[in-house]
């Protein structure tokens, strides 16, 4: 009883999460819940839209110029490779999915190229991305400074940071709501912290970023909790690019912009409804092979395999995961391989039937004795799904995750799902 009660848990968890936005009902509209959560203190939020990738919605392609000219030449290629990954940190930070960055040398000419799916505003990504977001705390000797050339650099810079992250309100100094990015140093950070705080009481500490003074609060008292606050003229975004770039931290070579376009769908909605006729025809087809080979048994299984499609889909939202044409191709195969369990389930209970054993014992027997076979298989699947994630980039890696993923969730409905529904109509 309690199976069934979680099963139905969660389909109804499944459809609410697939339903879309609004829904109206005469005068009525149903709107669909947020999903904002946590789970050990992790802050989990989700809008629940599928996100497509850069194949079937376009974005933006931008081609940056690395300055190699300060970097000897037997440093150049681990310069180029820094600064790409840490281009990626900050693209992840940013929320993006299945992006791009990938190097490229021309001549002497070493290029960055960064493709970011969805992504339509062109300056913002520029500016997210290029931004050096260089820190600096500075001191003054003198209570009141005129100018911001009397403020001198101190040795606490945002190479000492742990974590910058977007916050609203919380300093007497701001405006009730207003964004701010509030900073954690790391350990050696705080102790800087606490030193050039204890020395300026009374004196305005400055916080420069990128050599322009954000602000310059007076110390009130020695602060050793390692934390600090940036307030200032701060929109949402821009609070939370320059949280991104903190976190990201500097970029280790100058890159400059030398190419910028927005890219259109080269598939498009064209190719999501052929992939979706497709889907549909397979789908059938396998539902009328397993009512044709196992009877009410294949049902069954087919009622486990539209489980199967609804948790799936419900992932592809939650985890999230963004869907190029080869990653629905993976979905696509994946419903195939999902009965594959159910088939050798059901040729071993044919098996136990012909040898004499009850319904109930062989329905028993036959989950029992081919699992050893469903195992095997579906890790070698997945092992092989892993290498393809491991060693691939962009389309392959997104083939790869919903391959795992149905992998995964198949395992789970040909096994405990159909055996609970077998069980429910077989227990005698």
């Amino acid at each position: 009883m309690r199976q069934t009660i979680f099963f139905a848990t969660l389909i109804f968890i499944c459809v609410l999460v697939l339903m879309p936005s609004q829904i109206k009902i005469g005068s009525t509209i149903l709107y669909r819940p947020a999903a904002n959560f946590s789970v050990l203190n992790l802050s989990i939020q989700r809008d629940l839209e599928f996100h497509l990738g850069l194949d079937l919605q376009g974005g933006t392609h931008l081609v940056y110029e690395a300055d190699t000219s300060k970097v000897d030449s037997a440093d150049r290629d681990s310069a180029i490779k820094a600064t790409a990954d840490n281009l990626e940190r900050r693209i992840n930070l940013l929320g993006v999915s299945e992006s791009l960055v990938q190097t490229s040398q021309v001549g002497a000419v070493s290029r960055l190229i960064v493709e970011l799916p969805g992504v339509k505003d062109i300056n913002q990504a520029i500016n997210t991305l290029g931004a050096t977001a260089q820190l600096e705390f500075r001191e003054t000797k003198s209570a009141t400074p005129s100018a911001e050339s009397d403020f001198i650099p101190t040795n606490l810079t945002g190479a000492d940071l742990k974590i910058a992250q977007v916050q609203f309100g919380g300093s007497s100094s701001q405006i009730s709501g207003q964004p701010a990015v509030a900073i954690q140093f790391t350990p050696d950070g705080a102790k800087k912290f606490s030193e050039i705080t204890s020395r300026n009481i009374g004196r305005p500490l400055a916080i420069f970023l990128d050599n322009n003074l954000v602000s310059a609060p007076i110390v009130q008292q020695e602060i050793s909790a390692g934390q600090a606050i940036i307030s200032g003229s701060f929109t949402v975004d821009s609070a939370k690019n320059l949280a991104i770039q903190l976190n990201a931290g500097a970029l280790p070579l100058p890159i400059k912009i030398v190419e910028q376009k927005n890219i259109g769908a080269t598939l498009g909605q064209e190719s999501i409804l052929k992939s979706l006729i497709a889907g549909i025809i397979g789908l059938i087809l396998i539902w009328l092979f397993m009512i044709a080979n196992y009877g009410f048994k294949g049902l069954l299984a087919n009622f486990a395999l539209l489980i199967y499609i609804l948790i799936s889909l419900s992932l592809f939202k939650l985890v999230p995961v963004t869907l190029t044409l080869a990653g629905i191709a993976g979905f696509i195969l994946s419903i195939g391989m999902a009965v594959d369990a159910n088939i050798l389930i059901f040729e071993r209970m044919k098996e136990e039937l012909r040898w004499g054993r009850p319904v109930h014992a062989a329905m028993e027997l036959g989950f029992h004795r081919a699992w050893n076979s469903i195992r095997d298989s579906n890790v070698s699947s997945l092992l092989t799904a892993s290498i393809l994630f491991w060693f691939g980039s962009g389309p392959i890696r997104g083939f790869a995750v919903t391959l795992i993923l149905g992998i995964l969730v198949s395992l789970f409905t040909s096994i405990t799902v159909t055996r609970r529904l077998l069980r429910l109509f077989f227990s005698h």
